[in-house]
């Protein structure tokens, strides 16, 4: 559905995207995740139309972005990172006029506004004008306007900053809906938790470059992460013991003043294995805690720790 080949973006000397390629299959929701400056953004200005590669090509449903471009713009929705919306102009008439601007039949146009307003459970604020509106209901109102002209492909710049948690809640669950109709999704967050729950497949760049890409398990499985089993531990116990007995552990293990923190790829097999040492050896245990391996973790990993500004 999206073919990305070796596309690269120069602004001056400086490199925005380095012979980046992928590929975005037909009816999946796929994200790109990168630190600030990484090429999120270039990548999706590139794919949509916005702006022209430096080098490279670009092919939407089969058509190419440089010569097709009046074709594929039926074919696709953007919801930018800004709100792209008159705010002295009702919601209404913000729709009425993207709907134009995106060639919708002046015939088709209310019954089209009519349902995305009540799919976005806004009906009953479509006279309001958008400076009322709240930070979530802006945020739906522009995803509004990229739906009107029923795209088969939507492309999303991250589309929930500065929005509530109530407002995010009900996004994700349009997201989540949107992909059940069988729309390709093309999504840019520095929510991790949220593009890990929304995601099919996660590409994550840096210096302009695919670095890492696929589902959450096998990136798991790229960056060798384990997780960590932390059993808390009574007062009272020689940590001596302990460690002698925890000496037949496989997997590595520290002991601290409350806990021991084992790693471990196979975590059902070693708190078995953990909990019966320490039944053997007498130690009581207050409580158990799994900490799994995320997004965050693995996308730190992968692009680093330092500050992007």
């Amino acid at each position: 559905m999206i073919e990305i080949l070796e596309i690269s973006k120069n602004f001056g000397h400086q490199t925005a995207l380095d012979r980046l390629s992928l590929h975005v299959k037909k009816g999946e929701f796929y994200s790109l995740l990168g630190p600030n400056g990484a090429g999120k953004t270039t990548c999706i200005n590139i794919i949509s139309g916005i702006t022209k590669a430096s080098s490279g090509s670009v092919f939407i449903d089969g058509l190419n972005t440089n010569d097709q471009a009046r074709e594929i713009k039926k074919k696709i929705g953007i919801v930018p990172q800004e709100i792209a919306l008159y705010e002295d102009l009702s919601a209404l008439e913000n729709l009425q006029f993207w709907g134009k601007i995106n060639g919708v039949k002046s015939h088709l146009l209310p019954k089209r506004i009519d349902n995305i307003l009540a799919f976005l459970d806004l009906s009953d604020k479509k006279n309001q004008k958008i400076v009322s509106y709240s930070g979530g209901m802006k945020r739906r109102i522009n995803i509004a306007a990229a739906l009107l002209h029923e795209p088969e492909i939507l492309f999303m710049d991250e589309p929930t900053v500065g929005i509530d948690p109530q407002s995010r809640l009900f996004i994700y669950e349009i997201f989540e809906r949107l992909h059940q109709e069988g729309k390709t999704i093309f999504y840019t967050s520095h929510n991790m938790e949220e593009v890990e729950h929304l995601s099919d497949r996660i590409g994550i760049i840096d210096h302009g470059e695919l670095i890492a890409e696929g589902n959450i398990q096998t990136l798991k499985t790229k960056v060798s992460m384990e997780e960590t089993l932390v059993v808390k531990l009574k007062n009272g116990f020689p940590s001596e013991k302990l460690k002698t007995a925890l000496s037949g552990l496989s997997q590595q293990f520290i002991i601290n003043k409350e806990s021991v923190f084992v790693s471990t790829q196979n975590t059902t097999h070693d708190l078995v294995a953990l909990l019966q040492i320490l039944e053997k050896t007498h130690i009581e245990i207050q409580g158990i805690e799994v900490k799994k391996v995320n997004l965050e973790m693995i996308f730190l990993e992968l692009t680093g720790k330092k500050l992007r500004d």
